[in-house]
């Protein structure tokens, strides 16, 4: 449960995020995928994060402090189909020095759209995940969006592909902004990740 979840600091520079001094847990997924939604669902601030029906509102690292413990960060969505490409090769260059730079951050949220077959620019960015070691999981989001046969075939045919990539099938919760199903699974698995680095830390 969140009590509390503040705005700190947006910007295109990982090193200017906040210093490291506790869990971040980061959010990312393809543009439209209903990111936003999600975090403001999950933290039950309504306009914590701007959502937006334009695809690729979110272009900087947003750092939100939540009940003074943790960093939760939304990220640029990837995969913009209307930036040049000077400006899509900025925004990969950041997020991927991002990912790969942060020692405080415990996890990464990958958000899949859960009407679609599964994407090859979601697997690719999940295959670059694992290649760089960055902790992931992945989230299905709009689940109430179509059936739940729908919606289970589209999760199934994406697991099946990761289980093709990875050997094995990673963490995954299904999730509904609007009904609010998959929140609290969410958010202990979250407590989880956050628990193991301050126990980790105070060892």
């Amino acid at each position: 449960m969140i009590r509390n979840a503040q705005f700190v600091v947006s910007n295109t520079d990982p090193k200017k995020c906040p210093k490291p001094d506790r869990a971040e847990i980061a959010f990312i997924g393809r543009s439209n995928v209903g990111k936003s939604s999600l975090i403001n669902m999950l933290t039950g601030v309504k306009e914590l994060a701007k959502t937006s029906q334009k695809p690729g509102k979110t272009q900087l690292i947003n750092h939100f402090m939540i009940d003074d413990r943790w960093y939760l960060v939304d990220l640029p969505g990837y995969g913009f189909a209307k930036v040049s490409k000077d400006t899509k090769d900025k925004w990969e260059k950041m997020i991927s020095s991002y990912l790969t730079g942060r020692d405080n951050l415990c996890g990464v949220f990958v958000l899949i759209d859960s009407r679609l077959e599964p994407q090859k620019i979601d697997l690719e960015f999940l295959n670059w995940c694992g290649e760089e070691g960055v902790p992931f999981v992945v989230v299905f989001t709009k689940a109430d969006k179509q059936s739940k046969t729908q919606t289970d075939k589209n999760v199934k045919a994406f697991l099946n592909k990761m289980e093709d990539i990875f050997g094995d099938i990673p963490d995954y919760f299904v999730t509904s902004a609007e009904k609010g199903s998959g929140k609290d699974e969410v958010l202990q698995f979250v407590d989880e990740l956050i628990s193991e680095y301050e126990s980790e830390r105070t060892n």
